[in-house]
C-alpha cells in the first residue's frame, strides 16, 4: 500500500500547524513547528500571497495528511460522502473518522495515526473478535474493537494507553482500559471532531 514516507514535521510546517504525525514529540519543545514555525524550503520565511485556491488547497492538505491519506484515497472518501445524505463536509469527516486506524488512535492504543496503523496492519487487534489487519475499515455503532492477548504487553500500546487522559476519548467511543478493548456508541457529528478543520473549503474545491 503507498504510503507517504518523508519526514512528518515538514508536513506540520508547510501547514503552518501542529498535525500532531509524531505523537508524544509533538507536546514537547523538540516539535519542529515551535522551533521553526514557517514554511520548510528556501523560500519558506519569504512573504507569500494566497489566492483563494490556494486557502481551499491547503486546507484540503491538511485534512489528508492529518488522516495519512494519499489524494487517490482521499478523493475517495469525498466521493462517497457526496453520494450520502445529508451535508457533504460532514460526512467525509464521520467517514474518516470512523476508519479503524484512526478508531484505535482515537481509543488511546496508539500516540498517533500512523503508529496506529502499523499495529493494525500487523493483526494486533480483532473487531468483533475477529482478526483484522486493514486500517480502512469503517466501524460501525455496537463494534468492539480489542487488543489481542499476545500484543497486550506491547510496551508502545502500554504507554499510549497511559498518556490517553491527557487526548481524552471521544464522546462516540467508550474505552476499557483494563479489559484493552474499546467499543463503538454512535457515528461521530461535527461537535465530536474538535481538529480545526474548515471541511466546506473542501468541499469547495472538489466542488469546481
Amino acid at each position: 500500500m503507498a504510503r507517504y514516507t518523508g519526514p512528518s514535521c515538514r508536513l506540520c510546517r508547510r501547514e503552518n500547524m501542529e498535525l500532531f504525525l509524531k505523537g508524544d514529540r509533538c507536546y514537547t519543545d523538540k516539535c519542529a513547528i515551535k522551533r521553526r514555525n514557517y514554511p520548510p524550503g528556501q523560500h519558506g520565511q519569504g512573504r507569500t500571497k494566497t489566492s483563494a485556491y490556494g486557502v481551499q488547497l491547503r486546507e484540503k492538505q491538511k485534512v489528508r495528511r492529518i488522516y495519512g491519506l494519499l489524494e487517490k484515497q482521499f478523493r475517495g472518501y469525498f466521493q462517497e460522502a457526496d453520494r450520502m445524505k445529508g451535508v457533504t463536509g460532514e460526512n467525509l469527516l464521520s467517514l474518516l473518522e470512523r476508519r479503524l486506524d484512526n478508531v484505535v488512535y482515537r481509543l488511546g492504543f496508539a500516540s498517533s495515526r500512523s503508529e496506529s496503523r502499523q499495529i493494525v496492519r500487523h493483526g494486533h487487534f480483532t473487531l468483533n473478535g475477529r482478526k483484522v489487519d486493514i486500517p480502512s475499515i469503517q466501524v460501525r455503532v455496537g463494534d468492539i474493537i480489542a487488543l489481542r492477548e499476545k500484543s497486550r504487553t506491547i510496551v508502545t500500546v502500554n504507554d499510549a494507553l497511559e498518556a490517553v487522559v491527557r487526548r481524552g476519548v471521544p464522546q462516540w467511543l467508550e474505552l476499557d482500559r483494563d479489559g484493552y478493548k474499546g467499543s463503538v456508541k454512535g457515528t461521530p457529528t461535527r461537535e465530536d471532531i474538535t481538529t480545526p478543520i474548515q471541511e466546506q473549503l473542501v468541499v469547495e474545491l472538489y466542488s469546481k
